[in-house]
């Protein structure tokens, strides 16, 4: 119908109207609902911008083709020998090590940038950038040890990943302060060029550790310790200062020492080789490691077991003409004789420990004249209630314990050879067969100073397990007493008078052990407290195998003393 119909106005030649092309009547615009297109002109997309697209498409076209015909047929070969020969490899983003501080927040180890890979074959090495270990000296090499770096083989390729501690506090707390590596892929050609790297793994820190030790006193000290020992000919020593109230440790050196930064780098194989070979023993530990003859220092402690056993009343004197002699078992009418190092008269337990009397020692350890003695085994008894011959709990690696001399000890050594009462007279001033540590006197000197608590040393600041890890020494506080008066009167009148200060009230014990068949050397010791009257810091220090009358341990704790006075009184308050 519609068709006819239009045939028809065509036909009389009435002209069509198409609808885009009836005006608009401006009066109902209003009425109009423009979201459906209701009074609005559509015009035709102009010619111009058909032309323009047209154009732009046909550019895009050609340009892309153009490009994947450069890539497939010009540079075909060579990406395909790339996607041959090229590889993929996983490199380690080494973390950062904690860094160990002193109680201050001192640095004492930290960590540094440096190469520390194999040179770059051209083939699979890649030089990386990493880090080194460095270490605050000198004094600080035994308790901070060294490290092992990550360690390549020939091709660049990492057969050791991570930074291992091989000594001290490094070895010790390792496994605390080491850190995540991380690692990032790396595409290479055969040749070792690099076309691409992306992080996988962020490395992550480890945590860091604030130790106990005031790195001011563990640098004068050694500095003092070592120039007695290079001035006085002793072989070695060391040095130890413990708050008597917890157990830390404000120093722990020794001399002579290794380089950490040497031995980590493990390049200077000549100064390596030196410390090997070296009789000093630079690898050892002499606060933890080392077991000294230690004379004399054994003293208050064989006092404590008298008074305790009740076999001595503290105010008996005892006479000292220089010796004591007792029959000869294999001589008859001959006597075998046991000197002092000195005529030291009648001397009562205070007054036996400030001069250091032997004839008093040797009555109250083995019995003499009517006066019982203490005997071998509860020499032993009242050495190990105080810690001697047993681990201390320290926190450091290659801890050595002491040995107290018994007769089981003597038939495993010296078969056949029965226990005698000299035996004990020699056990009883630290001589024979007794050796003890520097780490294992200074935990029992403070069991002295603090009445009774026998603490653990240790060298992590707040580290409360280890400040409540004790034993009690159960013992009266007046035989404490007796100890401290001897050990007070010890500087003020008797072998100790060179620690004598007007700063600070130190007590004190001092000790020489003989060494060797000819008697030619000796070890230097001093234990002791302070303040006097507040017992808050014991002390040891021992200088091994030095001659007989030359300088001693004291005059380097009197050297200590001075100095602390000026740069550090805080801890004589």
């Amino acid at each position: 119908m519609i068709r006819r119909i239009v045939k028809k106005y065509r036909k009389k030649r009435i002209p069509f109207v198409e609808p885009d092309e009836i005006f608009l009547d401006s009066k109902n615009l209003q009425n109009f609902d423009r979201q459906q297109f209701e009074g609005r002109i559509e015009k035709p997309i102009a010619q111009k911008t058909v032309v323009f697209l047209s154009v732009f498409f046909l550019l895009t076209v050609i340009i892309f083709s153009g490009r994947l015909i450069y890539l497939q047929v010009y540079k075909g070969n060579s990406y395909f020998q790339r996607s041959e020969n090229n590889i993929i490899v996983k490199n380690v983003i080494f973390a950062d090590r904690g860094i160990i501080y002193d109680r201050n927040k001192k640095e004492l180890a930290w960590n540094d940038k440096a190469d520390l890979s194999a040179p770059d074959t051209g083939a699979n090495s890649q030089v990386n950038q990493s880090l080194t270990r460095v270490y605050l000296s000198p004094g600080f090499s035994h308790l901070l040890g060294y490290v092992s770096y990550p360690k390549q083989d020939a091709a660049g390729n990492y057969w050791q990943e991570d930074f291992i501690g091989k000594d001290g506090l490094e070895k010790e707390y390792n496994d605390r302060i080491q850190g995540e590596n991380g690692s990032k892929m790396i595409e290479k050609t055969a040749l070792g060029k690099i076309y691409s790297e992306n992080i996988v793994n962020s490395p992550k820190q480890g945590p860091d550790l604030v130790t106990t030790i005031d790195s001011r006193l563990q640098k004068q000290m050694f500095t003092f310790i070592k120039n007695l020992a290079e001035s006085g000919s002793f072989g070695g020593g060391a040095g130890i200062i413990m708050d008597v109230r917890n157990g830390e440790l404000l120093t722990t050196t020794s001399f002579p020492e290794y380089d950490s930064g040497v031995l980590s780098l493990g390049q200077d194989t000549a100064k390596i080789s030196g410390y090997i070979t070296d009789k000093r023993r630079f690898f050892m530990d002499r606060d933890i490691s080392g077991v000294y003859t230690p004379g004399s220092i054994v003293k208050p402690f064989l006092a404590l077991g008298a008074l305790n056993e009740g076999i001595i009343d503290p105010n008996k004197k005892i006479l000292s003409t220089g010796s004591i002699s007792i029959p000869n078992p294999y001589v008859p009418n001959e006597k075998t004789i046991f000197k002092d190092w000195r005529v030291n008269g009648w001397t009562n337990m205070a007054e036996a420990i400030a001069v250091s009397s032997d004839v008093y020692f040797y009555t109250i350890g083995g019995g003499y004249q009517g006066q019982q003695g203490l005997g071998i085994a509860n020499i032993g008894k009242y050495a190990k209630l105080f810690g001697i011959g047993e681990p201390t709990g320290v926190d450091l690696p290659d801890e050595n314990i002491g040995i107290i001399p018994s007769p089981d000890w003597k038939l495993k050594n010296f078969k056949n050879d029965p226990w005698r009462i000299g035996d004990t007279y020699h056990t009883a001033i630290g001589q024979y067969g007794f050796q003890v540590t520097p780490m294992e006197m200074v935990r029992a000197v403070g069991a002295i100073a603090n009445d009774g608590k026998l603490l653990t040393p240790h060298l992590i600041l707040g580290d409360t397990a280890k400040e409540n890890q004790f034993t009690t020494v159960d013992l009266k506080k007046e035989y404490f007493d007796v100890v401290h008066q001897g050990m007070r009167q010890a500087v003020t009148a008797g072998t100790a008078t060179s620690l004598n200060v007007p700063y600070v009230q130190v007590a004190v014990k001092t000790g020489t052990a003989q060494l060797g068949v000819a008697k030619d050397r000796l070890n230097s010791w001093v234990i002791g407290f302070l303040p006097y009257e507040n017992p808050k810091y014991a002390f040891v220090i021992m200088m091994e195998s030095g001659p007989i009358g030359g300088s001693s341990a004291s005059s380097v704790m009197r050297q200590m003393l001075d100095w602390m006075s000026v740069n550090t009184p805080e801890y004589f308050q």
